[in-house]
């Protein structure tokens, strides 16, 4: 068995190989082409496995091997740099230290998306990106209204109100690419299985449920709901020393789940009363965002437990029957007669 060491750049591709008694037998660099890549993976006899770290373009990589039946794993960056810290860092060094901790079974893996689901999780993360945007151009506007201390745009002065009309077709522009993308998304996402059972949660609609879907991946990964809602950036991370302990928010995790179940929470505390007592209980030793952040948590155990067991939502939170379960007919499947 040969062992593959993957260090991945835009222009070029450096790979180490390591033998099977761990010895490190070859290093070179080539162009990012499939070709080249194929031609070096022959040039040596035996089975083969691979590794490369978590860079934004491994996409076509990992279809390169898996046309060729090649097994290959995708790295945790952050974890590697952890175990692999070296005085000496070049591209080659990395290879090979990559080829060496997948021979001796230390590689830190990162979950792996079906490739199927791959365009639709990149393109609901575009959304995210313009509905940021978004944002900052009705700020923009805000701004220029408190400048010159005017209830609305109409009563801005010429120029002001130009700077304003620009951001104004920006909103506009932006809004309409978000509606394009949620219409090619609810074509091929709504009508899935997983989707329907988590519409059903409180304060779930259509985008966090999809968020929540895709950005999960195979539930079945996680241990566990509290592996998971760590994932999620759900649980404070921990720095123990001296007796002491300090809780601070962790930025290890999906940041968009984070986001999608924060946004569940908030629609779930506005429009359902067994969750809005809950958090009221809560709220009353928690600040706001803490208790937010609990319900958060709560919802992330629910769906959870959908995607991992394979079952409907019970209509329950924290084992209280919900009061405002969602209509049976709501929401209709995607298709030509809805």
């Amino acid at each position: 068995m040969l062992h593959h060491g993957i260090d991945l750049h835009k222009h070029s591709v450096v790979i180490g190989t390591v033998d099977d008694s761990g010895k490190l037998i070859a290093s070179k660099r080539l162009r990012t082409r499939r070709a080249d890549i194929v031609r070096y993976l022959n040039s040596a006899d035996g089975p083969h496995s691979a590794v490369v770290e978590t860079t934004t373009g491994w996409y076509w990589l990992a279809d390169l091997f898996h046309q060729h039946d090649i097994d290959l794993k995708l790295a945790h960056a952050f974890r590697v740099k952890a175990i692999s810290a070296a005085k000496v860092k070049t591209d080659a060094v990395d290879a090979g230290t990559l080829a060496q901790l997948l021979w001796a079974g230390l590689i830190p893996e990162a979950h792996m998306l079906d490739p199927e689901l791959r365009p639709y999780r990149d393109l609901l993360r575009l959304r995210q990106r313009i509905v940021n945007r978004r944002s900052g151009e009705m700020c923009a506007i805000g701004s220029i209204l408190e400048k010159y201390n005017q209830p609305s745009v109409d009563r801005l002065p010429p120029l002001p109100a130009v700077e304003a009309s620009l951001h104004t077709e920006q909103i506009e522009l932006l809004a309409s690419q978000i509606k394009e993308i949620e219409k090619s998304l609810n074509e091929v996402m709504l009508p899935r299985t997983p989707v329907q059972r988590l519409l059903y949660i409180p304060g779930f609609g259509t985008t966090v449920s999809f968020t929540v879907f895709l950005e999960t991946g195979t539930a079945s990964r996680f241990a566990s709901d509290r592996n998971y809602t760590s994932y999620a950036r759900l649980v404070p991370g921990a720095k123990n020393s001296g007796g002491k302990t300090r809780h601070r928010p962790s930025k290890q995790g999906n940041r968009y789940l984070k986001n999608a179940f924060l946004n569940a929470a908030v629609r779930a505390i506005q429009y359902e009363p067994v969750v809005k007592a809950w958090y009221n209980k809560k709220l009353r030793k928690k600040p706001k965002a803490v208790a937010q952040i609990l319900v958060a948590k709560e919802l992330a155990r629910i769906a959870f437990r959908i995607l991992v067991d394979d079952v409907d939502y019970n209509g329950t939170f924290k084992g209280v029957p919900i009061e405002n379960p969602k209509s049976p007919r709501w929401p209709r499947r995607a298709s030509p007669f809805a």
